[in-house]
C-alpha cells in the first residue's frame, strides 16, 4: 500500500502541480466478520464523499469505486470481491442489487462498528467473532482506548 499510495501521490502532484502528501494519515485495515459486513463497508467507504459534502450522491464523485461496479467507467481495474459478486449471477442484477444495498441506511450499530474498527485496525464483527478469533489465535483481542501508551487497554466487548 505504501508503494500504490506514493505512486499515485506523485502522479496527482505532477498532474495537478502540487506538492505535499494526497492522503492524511496512514493506510488503515480492518478483518471482517461476514459479506455483509463487507458490503456494508464497501458502502461506507462509497458514501464518505456523498457524507464529505463532495458529491450530492456515490456515482458523482469519481475517484470512487462505486462508479466502476455500476458500469460507469470504462476499464475493469476493479477487483470485484466474492460478496459483490454474490449479489446476482448477471452483472446487470448485480449493479442494481448493490445500488439498492448503498442507498438503504447502514444501521447505526453497524455504522459505528465499522468505523471504530477501521480507525483502531480492529476487527469488524460481533462480539462473538471476536471471541473466534481469540480462540484461534490463542490471544486476546483488545480495542485500545484512546490514552497515552503505557495505560491499560479496555477489551472491546
Amino acid at each position: 500500500m505504501k508503494a500504490l499510495a506514493g505512486r499515485a501521490t506523485r502522479y496527482r502532484n505532477k498532474v495537478e502541480g502540487r506538492t505535499g502528501t494526497l492522503w492524511e494519515g496512514r493506510y488503515k485495515s480492518s478483518p471482517v466478520q461476514t459479506d455483509r459486513y463487507l458490503l456494508a463497508c464497501c458502502s461506507y467507504i462509497e458514501l464518505n464523499p456523498v457524507r464529505a459534502c463532495l458529491a450530492g450522491n456515490p456515482e458523482e464523485y469519481t475517484m470512487s469505486s462505486y462508479r466502476q461496479r455500476m458500469g460507469l467507467n470504462d476499464g475493469d481495474w476493479l477487483d470485484l470481491d466474492p460478496s459483490y459478486l454474490g449479489l446476482a449471477d448477471s452483472g446487470e442484477i448485480r449493479r442494481h442489487s448493490y445500488a439498492r444495498f448503498v442507498r438503504e441506511a447502514i444501521p447505526d450499530d453497524e455504522l459505528i462498528l465499522i468505523r471504530d474498527a477501521l480507525q483502531r485496525g480492529q476487527l469488524t464483527g460481533n462480539a462473538r467473532f471476536v471471541d473466534e478469533v481469540e480462540t484461534i489465535l490463542g490471544a486476546r483481542i483488545e480495542f485500545r482506548a484512546r490514552s497515552r501508551p503505557g495505560n491499560k487497554a479496555v477489551h472491546g466487548k
